[in-house]
């Protein structure tokens, strides 16, 4: 260790403390390495945004197609854009994924009924449509590289959003949707009979 020699280990001394041999490791004791700290900022630094998106709702079936998707959000200083756009086109498809798709089913005994993918539907290339994004740099004041967050910024509007554009496509049936995921056949439950 850089000016305290005397706190320095070998490697392979480390090593054998961390994983002694089986049977060499005493009662009370689990082998292995363990370091657990926690930093908390003065100030978090936390990036804002808008998500629209514009629904077609099929009357007879609930089917539902996004037609169009736009996100303008404010990262901070963007140090790599490539990036920042695949967490966000990524945060958006997990949304949708959230919001649509990924219910989890049980049965009265408590055991899940859609274990495997053939039953619990995840959003494809098909359904995730593509996702318009605007970029803004507001630098942050609370760290030295003037960044935000950038992964939620993609992820958690999705689910409010659907909902919210589920009730503008159903107006006439004046629903209040409070619950999320809404596949087809939810969706169904929730409106009542498709009309004609």
């Amino acid at each position: 260790m850089r000016g305290a020699p005397e706190r320095a280990i070998a490697l392979g001394t480390l090593a054998a403390d961390a994983n002694p041999l089986r049977g060499a490791v005493r009662p009370g004791t689990r082998p292995g390495l363990e370091a657990t700290a926690y930093f908390g900022p003065d100030g978090s630094a936390t990036a804002g945004g808008v998500h629209t998106m514009i629904v077609e709702v099929d009357p007879g079936t609930f089917d539902v197609r996004i037609l169009k998707y736009v996100v303008v959000h404010d990262c901070g200083r963007t140090i790599n854009p490539m990036i920042v756009e695949g967490q966000i086109r990524g945060g958006v498809a997990q949304g949708i994924g959230n919001a649509f798709y990924e219910r989890l089913v049980y049965d009265a005994a408590g055991r899940l009924r859609n274990a495997s993918l053939r039953e619990y539907l995840l959003p494809t290339a098909a359904e995730v449509p593509v996702i318009e994004t605007g970029h803004l740099e507001t630098p942050s004041t609370l760290n030295p590289l003037g960044v935000k967050g950038t992964g939620e910024a993609g992820a958690i509007p999705v689910g409010a959003l659907f909902a919210q554009a589920l009730e503008d496509a159903l107006h006439d049936r004046a629903l209040e949707i409070l619950e999320i995921p809404l596949d087809p056949s939810r969706l169904w439950e929730l409106a009542g009979r498709p009309r004609a």
